[in-house]
C-alpha cells in the first residue's frame, strides 16, 4: 500500500502520547478513589469483569483515530476491477508518397485529420495507440486511455521513405500485445494450419490509414494473416485518388496513386472492411468496435474505506461507553 499524502502519517507519532495521557489519568483517578475509599466515602469494588471493560471505549477511540490519520494520508492500493474497454491502434502511413496533394491539403494531412477525428469520437473506455510506418515502423504511442496523448502523437508525425504495410501491421500487433513479436514471414506464408501463435487479442482493432502503395518484398496480406490468427481485425481507410498524381521524393518526380485493391485484401483477411475517406468511414469503423468487460489492475485510492472504518470504530466506542458507564468517554 502507498500513500498520496504521506506527510499525514507523522501524526501517528502523537498517538503514544495520547495513550500515555490516558494511562496517567487512570492512575490519578485510582489514587483519588483510594483516598476517598479510605474515608469510607466510595467503594473500590468494581465488580467482576468491569475492570477491563472500562478500557474498551478508549481502545476503540484509538483505533478510530489511527484509521482517520491513515485516511488523511490518502492510501492507495493495487486492486483488480472490471472495466468495459477495447484497444484500437491507428496505423498511419508516413511514407514519401503521403506527401502527394491529390487530396487536400495532402495525403498525410488527410490521414492526420482522419486519425484525430477518430480519437475524438471514441468513448473513454477505448485504449488508443498510434503507429507510424514507412519502410519500417515505430510505436509512437502505446495504447492508452489518455486520448489527448494519442492526438499529440498524431500531431508529431514526420514523413519520408518507402512503404511497408507489413511493418505497420506487425508494429501494431506489438503495440496491442505489449511485447516484441518475432515471426519469419516465409514461415508465416507457409503456415496453412495456423500453428504460429503470438497470443489471442480478440476485440482489438487496427485502423490502417494509407494510400495502399507497398514497396516491401513481403506481401502485406501475409502479415494480415498473423493479425487474423491473433483475433485482431484490420479496418483500412484509403487516402488519395485512383487517378493519382506525382510527388517529389529524393530529388525525383515519382508517380503515385491510391491502391484500394491492396487495402481491401488486407482488411478482408481479418474480416474487416475497406473504407474511402468519404466522411462515413469513421462512424462505420466506430460501430465495429465492441467494448467488452475485462479485469484491469490499477492503483486506486481507498481513503473512503479507512474513513468508514474509523466512523464505525468511533460509534462502537461511544455505544460501549454509554452502555457500561452511562456516559460518553
Amino acid at each position: 500500500m502507498t500513500f498520496a499524502s504521506p506527510g499525514w502519517l507523522l501524526w501517528l507519532v502523537a498517538l503514544p502520547f495520547v495513550v500515555a495521557a490516558y494511562a496517567w489519568s487512570r492512575r490519578r483517578r485510582r489514587v483519588q478513589v483510594a483516598a476517598l475509599a479510605s474515608r469510607g466515602l466510595v467503594t473500590t469494588d468494581a465488580g467482576p469483569g468491569r475492570d477491563w471493560r472500562r478500557h474498551v471505549p478508549f481502545a476503540l477511540f484509538m483505533v478510530a483515530l489511527t484509521l482517520l490519520v491513515i485516511a488523511c494520508a490518502r492510501p492507495m492500493a493495487t486492486v483488480k476491477l472490471p472495466r468495459r474497454q477495447a484497444t484500437v491502434v491507428l496505423d498511419i502511413d508516413v511514407s514519401g508518397s503521403m506527401l502527394a496533394t491529390d487530396v487536400k491539403p495532402s495525403r498525410i494531412g488527410a490521414a492526420e485529420r482522419i486519425a484525430t477525428d477518430f480519437v475524438h469520437e471514441q468513448p473513454s473506455g477505448v485504449r488508443v495507440g498510434v503507429v507510424a510506418f514507412g519502410e519500417g515502423a515505430v510505436i509512437v504511442q502505446p495504447p492508452t486511455l489518455d486520448h489527448a496523448a494519442a492526438v499529440q502523437a498524431i500531431d508529431h508525425l514526420s514523413v519520408g521513405g518507402g512503404t511497408s504495410l507489413g511493418s505497420g501491421i506487425l508494429a501494431s500487433l506489438e503495440a496491442i500485445s505489449g511485447k516484441t513479436i518475432r515471426v519469419n514471414p516465409s514461415e508465416l506464408a507457409q503456415d496453412a494450419s495456423g500453428e504460429i501463435n503470438i497470443g489471442y487479442y480478440g476485440g482489438s482493432t487496427i485502423v490502417l490509414i494509407s494510400d495502399g502503395e507497398d514497396t516491401s518484398q513481403t506481401e502485406p496480406q501475409t502479415w494480415a494473416r498473423l493479425a487474423s490468427i491473433a483475433g485482431v481485425r484490420i479496418q483500412t481507410i484509403g487516402v488519395g485518388t485512383v487517378a493519382g498524381t506525382t510527388v517529389r521524393i529524393g530529388g525525383f518526380t515519382v508517380g503515385t496513386a491510391l491502391d484500394p485493391q491492396t487495402l481491401e485484401g488486407v482488411s478482408a483477411i481479418t474480416n474487416g472492411s475497406y473504407h474511402q475517406d468519404d466522411g462515413q468511414a469513421l462512424s462505420a469503423i466506430s460501430k465495429t468496435i465492441n467494448l467488452h468487460f475485462t479485469i484491469v489492475t490499477e492503483n486506486t485510492e481507498i481513503t473512503a474505506a479507512f474513513a468508514g472504518a474509523a466512523v464505525l470504530a468511533l460509534l462502537a466506542g461511544t455505544l460501549a461507553s454509554m452502555l457500561w458507564s452511562g456516559r460518553v468517554l
